[in-house]
């Protein structure tokens, strides 16, 4: 392994932390504050950056995001994600500190994370090196994963807009890799500013409507899968010499997934009383 190559694990295991501490905090002052909503946008941003707490969440992930940027200078995007594959358990941990994990979480986060161990496994053997990608998959890719992402938030779910989240992030993760190639791919950097300003909204919406790893969590989840595939597919880091692990780590991806989109009891915010003409109008 090369000193640039581990350097950017080492970046990439400190970027995990960060997001997913900056998720936990933001969370919990999100899911406390009253109804955000798309309708007042200046009024909801006032809500969240009012609160120094949540601020400092914000910019602990931007930091994590920063450091992310610098591994995809150093090592190959699948690599990266499978490094950053730890950040749902760090949540868990922190989630679980704060309350009781419900059996499916528990079991969602261990079939999640075995998963994504199992992607990095399936790594094993496979060349580091890499190509830029095709501008227009690449766009392609971003432009697929937008409408997927649509279609998770009509939901208006605490999961549907985590999995909307994730997809967001990871196609701005996606463009953040093309961009970091320079030259004309710099037309990249609008399309992941876009990506990661929809995903923020996503999430921030989904904190009020379920816990931590209802949205958050799913959110990891998908931001560190979809860009080990597209890596494989757009970037060109091959697909290893354990094919049948990538599928089986896919598989419990999927079941990790799904355990953590269940359903369960939310309990409801704590109101923080307004003014009456500052209230938002709810979003529903």
């Amino acid at each position: 392994m090369t000193a640039a190559l581990a350097g950017g694990l080492l970046l990439a295991l400190a970027s995990a932390a960060a997001l997913n501490w900056g998720y936990f905090v933001q969370h919990g002052v999100a899911s406390a504050l009253p109804p955000l909503t798309l309708r007042r946008p200046l009024a909801s941003l006032r809500l969240l950056f009012g609160s120094l707490r949540w601020l400092v969440g914000f910019f602990v992930g931007i930091g994590g995001w920063v450091l992310y940027v610098a591994a995809l200078a150093l090592a190959p995007l699948s690599l990266v994600q499978a490094a950053s594959a730890g950040g749902i358990g760090l949540l868990a941990l922190l989630a679980s500190r704060h309350a009781r994990l419900k059996a499916w979480e528990r079991r969602g986060v261990a079939v999640a994370v075995a998963g994504l161990v199992l992607l990095g496994i399936s790594l094993a053997g496979r060349t580091t090196t890499a190509t830029v990608g095709d501008w227009g998959a690449v766009a392609a890719w971003v432009a697929v994963s937008v409408a997927l992402a649509g279609v998770a938030a009509s939901r208006r779910s605490a999961a549907g807009l985590g999995i909307a989240a994730g997809i967001l992030y990871s196609a701005g993760d996606v463009a953040t890799k093309a961009a970091v190639h320079g030259g004309a791919r710099l037309g990249f950097v609008p399309v992941l500013l876009a990506c990661h300003g929809l995903a923020f909204v996503a999430l921030q919406l989904g904190f009020q409507r379920g816990g931590v790893l209802a949205t958050a969590g799913l959110a990891t989840l998908f931001t560190n899968a979809l860009p080990i595939a597209a890596g494989t597919t757009l970037f060109g880091e091959g697909l290893g010499s354990l094919p049948v692990v990538r599928v089986l780590a896919f598989a419990c991806t999927v079941a990790g997934a799904a355990l953590l989109a269940r359903p369960g009891e939310v309990e409801p915010p704590r109101p923080v009383a307004l003014p009456a003409a500052a209230r938002p109008i709810p979003f529903d």
